[in-house]
């Protein structure tokens, strides 16, 4: 009897190499996508070619960096009010003046006319005056002697009444005298008392006519030295003392009314007259501070003046120093200040860079701990000035960010240095 024979079982059937095949395929294609991918999202940077900052945790100033002209505190502009012709000039700009000093004097023909013809017309008006004056008084004596003679003529009437009164009590005239003798007294009476209204106001009405023309003669009176004010006006001087600073006039010349002959500067004291961005008029505040460097020493100045008339889209303020101004200033000299927009806070802060132009601050590259590669991440940033921006979120303090520009970079995920 043969004996029996062990058959080994096969390891590998024809089931569980298909199983394994299949599963080697699967995992060679996802590692050959997923180096593709890499290879097709990644990028060699040289590294000394790229700026590197580090995100910190620190005091943050908003502030925007901003030019000024330096301009004299005070400032008188010559003005011709009513405009002529330069006939004299007695200064030459570009020295110190004192107050009241003649600098020039102009000759308007229209004004010495106008001189002429009120200066009659006033004369004109004073003889009015003089001679209704005079008809008064000659009126008032007559009405007096009108008034004496009416006053007599009653008086003598009166007597003459009263002795009829008593004759006739005592039957020794007739009641027809008597009664003529009352009627002309009580008559003349009447007319006295008429004759006193009547004068009364005549005399009024001539008053008052006499008192138009007091007036009349008082407003040409100011009318003329209103001219004469304007004539003499016609001789510019200066109306404070500093530096003669321009004077636009020329012998024969004609100056228009309202027109600016020239410019008085006061050189002691002076304040800095800066555009600023119409984007930030709604920020810049009075009271705002700003700083600049002269001669190796930060000084301080504050915002006093705004004008909001926006102008080729700038607008303009006045900064007045806080403290002693600078030695040595002048005017017409540029100051960069730094001007700040807010109060001093905690943030954390990114440095500016050329990255910004590209991502307008929705993402950056983050170093890796490693530092042989950076990938992009998401982030928000919120308020910035001409050196960092105030990181809101996506990093933490410590990272590091390429803050150069990405603008070679293309859309790459990932940046490996070399």
């Amino acid at each position: 009897m043969g004996m029996d024979r062990t058959i080994k079982k096969k390891k590998f059937t024809p089931k569980k190499i298909a199983v394994y095949g299949s599963a080697l395929i699967f995992i060679l294609v996802m590692v050959y996508l997923f180096a593709f991918k890499m290879t097709k999202s990644t990028l060699n940077v040289e590294r000394d070619r790229i700026t590197i900052s580090e995100v910190t945790w620190g005091p943050y100033q908003d502030y925007i960096p901003i030019m000024g002209e330096v301009l004299p505190i005070t400032t008188y502009y010559l003005v011709a009010d009513d405009g002529g012709r330069v006939e004299e000039i007695y200064m030459e700009a570009g020295g110190p003046i004192q107050e009241g000093e003649k600098i020039l004097k102009l000759e308007n023909t229209n004004l010495l006319m106008t001189i002429m013809w009120r200066e009659a017309e006033l004369f004109q008006q004073s003889n009015n005056l003089r001679n209704t004056r005079l008809q008064m008084e000659q009126y008032r004596l007559g009405l007096s002697q009108q008034l004496a003679q009416a006053e007599s003529q009653l008086q003598q009437q009166k007597r003459v009444y009263e002795r009829y009164k008593v004759l006739h009590e005592d039957n020794l005239i007739s009641q027809h005298e008597y009664e003529l003798a009352k009627d002309e007294y009580e008559y003349l009476q009447e007319r006295l008392e008429l004759t006193k209204e009547s004068q009364k106001n005549e005399l009024a009405f001539r008053q008052q006519q006499v008192d138009q023309l007091e007036r009349s003669l008082e407003r040409m009176q100011n009318n003329l030295e209103v001219v004469m004010e304007k004539q003499e006006n016609l001789t510019l001087r200066a109306p404070i003392s500093g530096h003669l600073t321009a004077l636009n006039a020329e012998i024969g010349q004609s100056k228009n009314p309202g027109e600016r002959i020239g410019r008085i500067d006061v050189m002691d004291k002076f304040r800095v007259r800066a555009d600023i961005d119409e984007y930030y008029i709604a920020r810049v505040e009075k009271g705002r501070t700003g700083t600049f460097p002269f001669a190796g020493q930060d000084y301080k100045l504050q915002v006093r003046t705004i004008y909001l008339e926006v102008q080729e889209g700038k607008f303009q303020v006045d900064m007045y120093f806080v403290g002693d101004q600078p030695e040595g200033i002048r005017r017409g000299q540029t100051l960069h200040i730094r001007l700040e927009l807010g109060d001093l806070k905690e943030a954390l802060l990114l440095p500016r860079g050329g990255f910004f132009q590209t991502t307008g601050g929705n993402w950056v590259y983050v170093v890796d701990k490693s530092e042989k590669f950076a990938t992009k991440r998401n982030i928000r940033l919120g308020q910035y000035n001409s050196e960092v921006h105030e990181v809101l979120e996506g990093l933490e303090p410590g990272e590091k960010v390429i803050t150069s520009s990405y603008e070679s970079f293309g859309d790459m995920e990932r940046l490996v240095f070399k």
